[in-house]
């Protein structure tokens, strides 16, 4: 029995009691939950449920430290200095929006230049489109070779006196390649730009360490990590959160109330408007503790194994093609690829048939995939809880996508 084997069990997952027979190898879109998760929001919602931060008899203090030792967990998980730098907000989407319209309106002007990775989840390229048109700033593109990589010298090259951010995510949700996030750091810091990272496809697999990246602003969404969907977070340096203007306003979130204005709430209240999402907190908190329980090391072992497995056997498979790099290991659980002459709405209801739940489309991708010349693709992507039996039930599948499409052979 392999290590990662002794503590990682698919029956911590109600979902595949239910579907005895489904292989679920979407897990980039979301991830299934352990009954852990489920039964800590549960308890919330039984035994804590109030309106945190208003109240002052016994349940709302409980709904607020539940809430507040949630944030203390994510600060620790991700190594940031303090809870003030850590947001709650629905998703990652959310998260990036909000760097854009808060620091965003404050800080970008006529002329103004922002750089995008061009293999970026439009979640994290649409918010600077919109600001871009609204200040009158330019949106500039990093290109990445077709293996998925970008190098340190181009990026010094795309960057100016202008540039004001840099937007790029850890790892790519088409290539699965780990971009080297804290070289580039310090590229944009010498030339005084900041860097924003999109880190919802790599906190839930690799160990992140925002102040050892030293990036500026990180964005994940729970539901990628075994948390119910709803609840996200916004890393922030604690100096550029203090300067930036709310993003939404109403309860909560205000110190002073007058007719003529208002003054904020101190970090992180500032940006957290309204009744706040108390359930997802500590869904999240539960989820990183069974993440910790297992350990990165055996995650990124487990995850690293049958990636190499479904990524040898497809490379056998004619009319087959990988997209990115062509060593297993550049992949990280992520397997995006075409089957000559199917078009990959096809071969993914193909593989509905099968109870096989895999992706097709651009990936909320699409100018990565204009760049890289096709219109959309297939993606397998991995979690630990997948396991040998899932790759070959995927592989068994793969071989007849073009014999059940009407191809000889």
């Amino acid at each position: 029995m392999k290590v990662s084997e002794k503590l990682i069990s698919k029956a911590d997952f109600p979902v595949f009691e239910k579907y005895k027979d489904l292989v679920y190898l979407d897990n980039s879109a979301t991830q299934q939950k352990p009954r852990q998760v489920l039964e800590r929001v549960e308890k919330y919602y039984r035994e804590e449920n109030a309106n945190p931060l208003r109240g002052l008899y016994d349940l709302s203090v409980k709904a607020t430290d539940a809430y507040e030792n949630s944030r203390e967990k994510v600060r620790e998980f991700i190594g940031a200095k303090s809870t003030k730098e850590i947001i709650f907000t629905r998703n990652a989407s959310e998260s990036l929006n909000l760097i854009a319209y808060s620091w965003g309106r404050a800080n970008i002007g006529s002329g103004d230049e922002i750089l995008v990775a061009i293999s970026e989840h439009h979640s994290d390229l649409l918010p600077w489109q919109l600001l871009a048109k609204e200040k009158g700033a330019a949106i500039k593109y990093l290109d990445c070779d077709k293996y998925g990589e970008y190098k340190a010298d181009d990026l010094k090259k795309a960057l100016t006196p202008r540039t004001k951010i840099f937007a790029i995510a850890q790892i790519s949700n088409v290539f699965g390649r780990v971009n080297p996030i804290k070289e580039f750091a310090e590229i944009c810091h010498k030339n005084g730009t900041l860097i924003v990272c999109d880190g919802a496809q790599s906190v839930p697999h690799i160990p992140v360490d925002v102040n050892d990246l030293d990036v500026d602003f990180l964005a994940f969404s729970g539901h990628k990590m075994l948390a119910p969907m709803g609840i996200g977070v916004l890393y922030g340096r604690e100096e550029l959160l203090e300067k930036m203007p709310p993003f939404l306003s109403g309860g909560e979130m205000i110190e002073y109330v007058t007719r003529e204005g208002a003054t904020y709430a101190e970090l992180p209240h500032k940006f957290e408007a309204g009744t706040v999402n108390v359930g997802g907190a500590v869904g999240l908190a539960a989820a990183i503790d069974y993440i910790n329980d297992i350990g990165f090391e055996t995650i990124e072992k487990r995850e690293n194994e049958l990636t190499e497995l479904a990524f040898n056997e497809m490379k056998n498979i004619p009319y087959v093609n990988i997209i990115g790099s062509e060593k297993a290991e550049d992949h990280h659980g992520i397997l995006t690829f075409t089957i000559e002459g199917v078009h990959p709405h096809d071969i993914a209801a193909i593989f509905d048939a099968d109870n096989i739940a895999i992706r097709a489309g651009h990936h909320c991708a699409q100018p990565l995939h204009q760049h890289l010349g096709v219109q959309s693709t297939t993606r397998m992507s991995l979690a630990f809880y997948n396991d040998e039996e899932d790759i070959k039930r995927f592989i068994e599948t793969l071989k007849t996508i073009r014999r059940r499409m009407g191809y000889d052979g």
